[in-house]
């Protein structure tokens, strides 16, 4: 199962899609999420610049799409930025890094040797990685209430439009459809690397000034149990993306 891949794809295709320019808020003919980011400006059918995006038919045109859909235009924007979007999981590794030494640096040694970040892995652990972070992204979607059954299988058709494989379609169905839980999402932390990038990947996907998204990100950082001087380390780095 390349979760890897699809992660990675999705991530790259933020800043393409970002570049293409974002329906304008209040445009288009459904209203809300759907209407800005189907619909375009003024249009009742797939239009503005996902609309284009997707006409194009090829992987990054799809994954856009998904993503898009997955986060909604405003939060995909944010998730945008040259500092990710340039490097995919690569650069996302990089962000977590710099925050993880800047805090390690601080605690007298007590954990040496370089920071284990998606950047420096393998990719048989890169694998792992991904997944979290994959698992991370669609519940941080989740958090502030606003994907129905309908949006669910929206987004689900378009995400399995990229996904190469039956299983990961599979992975991807039962993610959506679970409910809400950071501690779910904080269990595939074994790592304290791995922790930090989880906040971090959840960071980037949320609107931390809405009550219900940032009340998410609180319960996350208790579950992965991260050091209040490393969360404020990793939140100064996603501001910064």
């Amino acid at each position: 199962m390349n979760t890897s891949g699809l992660l990675d794809q999705l991530l790259r295709s933020a800043e393409g899609f970002r570049r293409q320019g974002q329906p304008s808020p209040g445009g288009g003919a459904g209203g809300g999420l759907f209407g800005d980011i189907l619909g375009g400006a003024g249009g009742g059918s797939p239009g503005g610049s996902l609309g284009g995006l997707l006409s194009g038919g090829n992987k990054g045109a799809l994954a856009a799409g998904a993503l898009a859909l997955l986060l909604g235009k405003q939060r995909l924007g944010k998730l945008g930025g040259n500092a990710v979007a340039y490097g995919g999981l690569a650069a996302l590794g990089m962000l977590a890094y710099k925050a993880f030494n800047n805090w390690q640096a601080q605690q007298a040694g007590a954990f040496p040797g370089e920071p284990q970040t998606l950047d420096r892995l393998p990719p048989e652990r890169a694998e792992g990685h991904s997944r979290a972070l994959l698992k991370a992204l669609v519940a941080a979607a989740k958090a502030d209430g606003h994907v129905d059954e309908r949006e669910r299988q929206l987004i689900e058709t378009e995400l399995g439009r990229v996904a190469e494989d039956e299983e990961l379609q599979g992975w991807l169905h039962d993610e959506l459809n679970r409910p809400l839980d950071p501690a779910d999402v904080a269990q595939a932390a074994d790592t304290p690397e791995l922790a930090a990038e989880i906040y971090l990947a959840s960071l980037l996907a949320v609107d931390e000034e809405q009550f219900m998204e940032r009340a998410y990100l609180d319960e996350l950082a208790r579950h992965l149990r991260l050091d209040p001087q490393l969360k404020t380390e990793l939140e100064s780095q996603a501001r910064a993306a």
